[in-house]
């Protein structure tokens, strides 16, 4: 079973375009690595536990998630291992190429890292359990409850919850209140004009935090927006006081920051996840932009790659069709003169007198066909009938068939002048030559290795539990077939399983 798949795992893997330097000699990483790494880019190791959790993630685009256990996991698994590779590979690029010391992500990194920070030193000042009494519970109740509305558990639970979650931000109100205490601030108000915006340079200061500089180089874009946010939330709301409520909420971010990181918050392991997450993910996606603005087609060249493309394109028209398939021509011609004459409707015609193998369960619905799809004999039919109309009967080697067009799409992206199509080929060639990039820095400057045998035993383990679960599962004690059985009974009866 293993070595099925293995060889399932490199059949996909080469099926995706490329094969690692050393995928077919790879072996397992050494003991002193995490047990779960499946493959390494440069310094970058790719987990199979990483894998898992994105294909579990709603969030992927364009890719499935298919159940445990099964070859198509597997399948799946190394699409995503592939986009893992290159994403690993344009971080590497982007660090060699300096993008990290760009001040713009300098800055959104350092706003990030402190806003984390920030919170973690907020749940900190927290003291313990926040207790919720059951008066104030009824006190809440009496207040605000509907009239004749009981008290039920569920409703006492769910008032219980918003006192304590009231209390929370209450608590957290109260530590960003102290939080400058000791704390020597000095804002220059001059400094944070509307009017001076055009000509204010970055290094101009807007505040001192202990004699540390708030610059507006750093903190401009968050002001900027927060002015403009307010008045578009609120025409009558002023600019000026966003922008200083705005400055204020950033000279306490960093004020919790700073005491965070004196407390070795920073060592937190969730914030060094969740820090190091933001920081390589945005760097990759920084690079990103900055080659889709260096490969940016002109019109010419989109234009010819449009050309060149248009096969894999232009979506074809396609017709939503329903066959009954005969024996003869005569056969044929007969049930459409009955159906023409309503005596029968084709469905009818496709149950008790279709030849074609499932024309029992389908009833003839073959579904939606796209042009070119069949043999040229049934494809001209197929393409000629308008909408609704039955066809006269035309010959194939499966016989004589008369079809319906149910429905019909439109053929798309025929016109490169439409902005849907232009649009759409704009994204395939960036795709290409994004690919073609990443291609070029997996063969020539940085070191991709894929520990098949880890990964191929991480799957087979993973398969192996799943088979397990499901006997237990099956098992007369077993707590799933009690609660199927409790579930079967009260849809039987109508009533709910406690």
């Amino acid at each position: 079973m293993k070595r099925m798949i293995m060889a399932a795992l490199a059949a996909a893997y080469v099926s995706l375009g490329y094969v690692p330097m050393s995928f077919a000699r790879a072996e397992a990483p050494q003991a002193e690595t995490v047990s779960d790494v499946i493959a390494r880019v440069g310094d970058q190791s790719i987990t199979f536990s990483e894998i898992n959790t994105a294909l579990n993630s709603s969030a992927i685009v364009g890719v499935s998630v298919p159940a445990l256990g099964t070859p198509e996991r597997d399948t799946v698994r190394i699409t995503l291992l592939d986009r893992f590779v290159s994403a690993n590979l344009l971080y590497l690029d982007a660090r060699k190429q300096g993008l990290d010391k760009d001040p713009g992500y300098v800055r959104e990194v350092e706003r990030f890292d402190n806003a984390i920070l920030a919170d973690l030193y907020l749940q900190r000042q927290r003291s313990g359990e926040i207790a919720v009494s059951a008066d104030e519970v009824q006190a809440y109740y009496d207040k605000n409850a509907v009239v004749g509305k009981e008290l039920t558990p569920d409703l006492r639970a769910a008032i219980e919850s918003k006192l304590r979650r009231d209390k929370v931000q209450q608590q957290r109100a109260e530590a960003r209140r102290q939080v400058r205490e000791g704390v020597e601030v000095v804002v220059h108000e001059d400094n944070l004009a509307l009017a001076g915006d055009a000509e204010r340079v970055d290094d101009v200061v807007l505040a001192e935090i202990d004699g540390e500089p708030v610059t507006w180089g750093a903190v401009k874009d968050t002001i900027i927006a927060a002015g403009k946010g307010a008045v578009i939330a609120d025409p009558l709301a002023m600019e000026a006081d966003a922008r200083r409520q705005s400055l204020e909420t950033v000279i306490d971010l960093r004020i919790m920051a700073s005491r965070a990181r004196a407390a070795g918050l920073d060592q937190d392991p969730v914030y060094r996840a969740r820090a190091g997450e933001f920081h390589k993910t945005r760097l990759i996606n920084l690079h990103r932009e900055r080659l889709v603005e260096q490969i940016a087609p002109t019109d010419a060249e989109l234009k010819a790659f449009y050309e060149a493309n248009k096969a894999s394109i232009v979506v074809p028209e396609a017709r939503k069709v329903q066959m009954v398939v005969l024996k003869t021509q005569e056969e044929a011609e007969q049930i459409k003169a009955r159906i023409d004459a309503g005596e029968l409707t084709m469905y009818q015609a496709a149950q008790q007198y279709s030849i074609a193998a499932k024309a029992k369960d389908d009833l003839g619905e073959v579904g939606w066909v796209f042009q070119g799809d069949t043999v040229p004999e049934l494809d001209a039919v197929i393409f000629a009938v308008g909408p609704g109309e039955i066809s006269k009967p035309v010959e194939t080697p499966a016989g004589w068939h008369l079809v319906l067009a149910q429905d019909i799409r439109e053929a798309e992206y025929t016109d490169f002048d439409e902005g849907a199509t232009r649009k759409l080929t704009r994204r395939r060639y960036l795709d290409q030559e994004l690919d073609a990039y990443v291609v070029n820095l997996r063969k020539n400057e940085f070191t991709v290795e894929v520990y098949q045998d880890v990964l191929a035993s991480l799957a087979q383990q993973e398969a192996d539990m799943v088979k397990e679960l499901a006997a237990q599962a099956e098992k007369p004690d077993s707590i799933t077939k009690q609660r199927l059985e409790e579930m079967g009974k009260a849809i039987k009866s109508g009533g709910v399983p406690q």
